[in-house]
């Protein structure tokens, strides 16, 4: 998804105050949504631990969305289809890009 030439339009996103321009398939607003996401997920982490440590707050913020996925599955027992298999490598390469960043 990300900065692939070719992948589609640029979207431009903040995450944990800073700024990240991603290419993907996917529309703005789907691409803004993941990084909603992460961001809060990123300083709900940080209220809970104090950490200052981005790489830690990021992964730890990883950690909590694979867990609400996880747990998500399990409560339904439904197999993945291709498109939550298609979003959830999406918030993946989100994720990759914020503790590149």
């Amino acid at each position: 998804m990300a900065d692939r030439a070719g992948d589609g339009e640029v979207t431009t996103v903040r995450i944990f105050g800073q700024t990240y321009h991603l290419r993907g398939t996917e529309d703005e607003a789907y691409l803004s949504e993941l990084a909603s996401l992460v961001d809060r997920q990123m300083r709900e982490v940080v209220e809970a631990t104090q950490t200052a440590d981005t790489l830690k707050v990021a992964i730890l913020a990883a950690l909590n969305i694979a867990d609400d996925y996880l747990q998500a599955r399990r409560g339904n027992e439904v197999p993945l289809d291709r498109q939550t298999d298609r979003r959830l490598a999406s918030m993946v390469t989100l994720l990759d890009e914020a503790l590149a960043g």
